[in-house]
């Protein structure tokens, strides 16, 4: 492993971690149901980047389930992300229309 990939690493973590911090923070402070569902995906965020540094290392592989060579929880985790983020911006529309 090189120091750029290292950097990366270190980058992803702390950010990721400082905004996974404050996201938890956040939920304690608010109800609404939309800031909640961004805190969820923030939070999803977060693992995974953890699950692609265990992936660099070589730590996740043949752990879950495949679908052809791709394993589940790769193709989930940004798919379930997303869809926090897309419940979220769809309540705010509902609320701002309303």
């Amino acid at each position: 492993m090189d120091s750029g990939q290292t950097l990366f690493i270190i980058c992803q973590l702390a950010f990721g971690a400082a905004a996974t911090f404050f996201a938890i923070m956040l939920w304690s402070k608010t109800r609404d149901a939309a800031w909640m569902l961004i805190i969820i995906g923030a939070i999803l965020a977060y693992i995974e980047i953890i699950y692609s540094i265990l992936g660099i290392f070589g730590l996740s592989d043949g752990i879950f389930f495949h679908i052809g060579t791709v394993p589940v929880i790769s193709f989930v985790l940004p798919l379930l992300r997303m869809f926090f983020f897309i419940a979220a911006f769809t309540v705010m529309i509902f609320k701002q229309s309303k």
